[in-house]
């Protein structure tokens, strides 16, 4: 089945995708809590007991992490279920069994099974005078349906946002999982990291294992997580630079090689295919998740950990996706994640010109992510993505751009596959060669961004980089 083609039943996952998509955000006040979450679970007979739960939050590295922690449970043979946000290209691409996403099929299927009650949970709320279940609602529960009726022997699951109300937070983790917490969401999450710490450490529970990443504000968050982990009565507390440790690591053709500390043990030269000193840090989260859910005793097999990690796509993130010129993708949009960006970069590629192609949502911290990738990048092309809704007009975006950079360093194309076709003249125009080697296209500022220049980019869609007609899925 195709996106366009009905099931068996007549319904195609496009219309799905719409209809659930249509729902209410859960960005909003009266969306603040977990009754709907819990009134459909109690509903479906309370299928997120048969399986353990790796739950991940953070402000950044959470899909890198959580990819990284299924590969390894994956490959030690365990049935998996992955559930990470946003998609990039494909609603079916938030749910994973066994590393294989939700064929259209089974994502249609999914819901029909369902969605009588979500129906009856709506109409409880709507009695109430509560709104009916929001799209992220829906897919969670979706997820949670999906992973008990395969069934996973553990699930994998990133928080949408935040940590304490999110739709997610119904699961009780067996390892928790907080990345680095830095400014982000703002609106919705609060003003400081103190603020946003507090959100973020709600998804502890009791007996958890809680695993804490690197901190880069680590004298406001670290007292609140530990605090959260004493109130929770978490199993044990493992910090990224205590318990948990990067020895070293070296970069290596198409990612690093680290060797990697926890409790158990040491797992030395262990291939990562991810640029950057953050995706070491991710891998050793991941590991140490891993270890918690796999039944061993002891630490786990070093082999099966490399085999593991040496295969981790993630799609969006520090994703060169074309040689001749190299042109590389990624869905950071915040100033931690920049710093990220601009540091794998600069370890990873020898640029001599790097032109930037930069579509961002009106509500992020623009001018500093900008401001952060301004000594790697030449030239920038502001352009906008396909949420209309929320993406900074190119003609604003052009203006914070100039103070920047400098009027001499912007350009402007309203439409993105424009933008990106005239980012790589002007790499063209300066490499005299002809083979892209010192010469970069850098495609970022938004994971909308990303996936429509994926979309873009396929070969078989649009090898001469024209305009696509297919519309944004």
């Amino acid at each position: 089945m195709s996106y366009e083609h009905p099931n068996e039943q007549g319904r195609t996952i496009r219309e799905v995708e719409r209809e659930i998509m249509a729902r209410p955000t859960e960005h909003n006040t009266t969306n603040l809590n977990l009754d709907r979450m819990q009134a459909i679970l109690d509903l479906m007979g309370h299928p997120e007991q048969s399986f353990r739960v790796v739950h991940i939050t953070g402000t950044n590295g959470k899909g890198s992490t959580a990819r990284m922690t299924e590969a390894i449970a994956r490959t030690y043979g365990l049935r998996t279920g992955l559930y990470t946000s946003p998609h990039l290209e494909r609603v079916n691409e938030r749910i994973a069994i066994d590393g294989q996403q939700l064929s259209d099929d089974d994502f249609v299927d999914t819901y029909e099974q369902i969605k009588d009650l979500i129906a009856i949970v709506d109409a409880k709320s709507a009695q109430e005078g509560k709104p009916a279940m929001s799209f992220f609602e829906v897919l969670t529960a979706m997820a949670i349906w999906a992973f008990a009726d395969a069934p996973v022997d553990v699930a994998i699951v990133e928080v949408g946002m935040g940590g304490l109300w999110d739709a997610t937070n119904v699961l009780t983790a067996d390892a928790a999982v907080i990345g680095p917490i830095d400014l982000d969401h703002m609106q919705w999450l609060g003003n400081t990291v103190e603020q946003i710490a507090t959100e973020k450490a709600g998804i502890i529970k009791p007996g958890s294992t809680l695993i804490v990443g690197a901190q880069p504000h680590e004298d406001e968050v670290m007292p609140i997580i530990e605090q959260a982990a004493r109130e929770q009565e978490a199993a044990q507390v493992l910090c990224d630079g205590q318990e948990l440790e990067v020895i070293s690591r070296q970069l290596a053709v198409g990612g690093q090689i680290a060797t990697l500390r926890t409790p158990n043990g040491t797992y030395e030269d262990v291939p990562i295919d991810k640029f950057g000193v953050h995706q070491a840090h991710n891998a050793l989260a991941a590991l140490a998740a891993a270890e918690v859910v796999i039944p061993v005793n002891g630490a786990l097999d070093g082999e099966l950990v490399a085999e593991a990690l040496s295969q981790v796509k993630v799609p969006g993130r520090i994703e060169q996706v074309r040689t001749s010129p190299t042109i590389i993708i990624d869905g950071g949009h915040n100033v931690n994640a920049a710093q990220s960006l601009r540091e794998a970069i600069e370890e990873n590629y020898d640029f001599e010109q790097v032109v930037g192609v930069v579509a961002m949502m009106r509500d992020k911290q623009v001018e500093a992510y900008l401001g952060t990738l301004e000594p790697l990048l030449s030239q920038i092309v502001v352009t906008e993505n396909s949420w209309r809704e929320r993406v900074m007009p190119a003609q604003e975006l052009e203006e914070i751009a100039k103070k920047v950079f400098g009027a001499d360093r912007v350009l402007r194309q309203d439409a993105l596959p424009d933008a990106i076709q005239l980012a790589v003249n002007m790499v063209d125009e300066q490499d005299e060669l002809g083979v892209g080697y010192g010469h970069g296209v850098l495609i970022c500022g938004s994971f909308v961004t990303a996936g429509d220049a994926r979309i873009l980019l396929k070969e078989h869609h649009n090898p001469d980089l024209s305009k696509p007609k297919a519309e944004r899925v």
